[in-house]
């Protein structure tokens, strides 16, 4: 039996291949950055694929805070949090990250995937709803598997279709509407102020997974509910450490005091996983210290997205319009999808292709994502390559 399983493993495999679908893995012999080296590979390659949205991946001062963690408060925690794992940098850091996003509390966890796999479960029992949006991401998804709550899911952004489920939902005890604030994907906001006012109608709380926008996103970088003015009106948050804040580890919930208090007790990806080290920890408090101290780094961010946007799409590609840093160029076809990202790492630019079943059938795409720590002659150098890739595969 267990050869036969191999056997049939060795043939699924074999199919996600000839379907062009295989993800191969890339090593990198160099720090994240704006460039990178890649093994086996002559030159340095201009990074256009990385969460690295601030460039502080590979930033003295995250650097430095990571080695003082390290020297004073050790490698790792060998335990949870409830047994002997908990710092004093761990409940720092929560209190900060609450703060930042105008929160009573937040609780630390291994990363938003951990996060938000284990909040569902907790909160929401088989006399419940959870309303969720269509193109949510997979810990979302996988975390609402493991609650017993009623399931509804409401095409992207589509506020009659929520507005439906909601009243489908009505004879529910607690419903709880849940967004990511950006879908990474298509690099487009949630309408969260129109979420909101459906779920005030409807009596039902609001949680959002802010992965691709706490730190950059909004005036402070607080996140998609500060850009939109609706703090006090969502309930809840997600968020991670490992895309703006660092890129390295970790994530968080934030909410109200009995969310988090409850959440430390019963959720199971905290109170069965090892605490963040202590590295980690010191190098995120220095990330959120830096976004509290200058806006540069933001304002950076958002000048090269703006340049990047205009230009490529000026010379005719298909781009998913919007402002975020997210600038997905569309091909439709996953063979050209794989064919562009192949054809720019030979012109000296690391991109990835994305296809069905991580995006929809017939909407192949290569998803680009700008940097603060990219300068203009880079984006320059990327752009042209795009144009003279795009016109050789006839994409424009």
């Amino acid at each position: 039996m267990s050869i036969e399983l191999i056997k049939h493993l060795q043939s699924v495999l074999e199919d996600i291949r000839q379907q062009g679908l295989f993800k191969p893995e890339r090593p990198l012999e160099s720090p994240q950055g704006p460039s990178v080296h890649a093994q086996n590979w002559d030159e340095d390659l201009i990074n256009l694929c990385a969460n690295n949205y601030l460039g502080l991946a590979n930033h003295p001062d995250m650097l430095a805070a990571a080695h003082e963690g390290l020297d004073n408060h050790g490698f790792g925690m060998a335990s949870v949090r409830f047994i002997c794992g908990t710092q004093d940098i761990h409940k720092a850091l929560e209190r900060k990250v609450a703060d930042f996003v105008g929160m009573d509390d937040a609780i630390l966890f291994s990363s938003c995937f951990d996060a938000n796999a284990g909040i569902f479960e907790v909160l929401l029992g088989e006399n419940d709803a959870v309303i969720s949006d269509s193109l949510n991401h997979a810990s979302i998804i996988d975390g609402i598997r493991l609650c017993k709550a009623q399931r509804l899911r409401y095409a992207n952004n589509d506020m009659a279709d929520l507005e439906a489920k909601l009243i489908a939902a009505a004879g529910a005890r607690f419903r709880l509407v849940v967004t990511d604030g950006v879908f990474s994907m298509d690099g487009t906001f949630a309408n969260l102020p129109a979420i909101c006012d459906l779920a005030e109608a409807h009596d039902a709380l609001v949680m959002v997974d802010d992965s691709h926008a706490i730190g950059f996103i909004g005036e402070r970088g607080a996140g998609t509910p500060e850009m939109h003015g609706v703090e006090g009106r969502v309930h809840i948050t997600s968020g991670t450490f490992g895309k703006a804040l660092g890129g390295a580890s970790g994530g968080y919930i934030t909410g109200p005091q009995p969310v988090v208090d409850i959440l430390r007790q019963r959720a199971r990806p905290y109170l069965f996983s090892n605490s963040l080290a202590p590295s980690i920890v010191n190098a995120t408090l220095a990330a959120l210290d830096l976004l509290e101290a200058s806006a540069e780094l933001r304002r950076q961010l958002a000048d090269n997205t703006r340049y990047f946007r205009e230009r490529i799409g000026a010379a005719g590609f298909d781009v998913i319009a919007g402002t975020h840093p997210i600038v997905p160029i569309m091909t439709g076809d996953a063979v050209k999808a794989q064919q562009l990202a192949a054809e720019l790492m030979q012109h000296g630019v690391y991109v990835t292709a994305f296809s069905f079943p991580v995006v929809p059938q017939g909407m192949a795409r290569v998803r680009t994502q700008m940097s603060a720590a990219h300068d203009r002659e880079q984006l320059e150098r990327a752009i042209d390559a795009f144009i003279a890739v795009g016109k050789q595969l006839q994409l424009i």
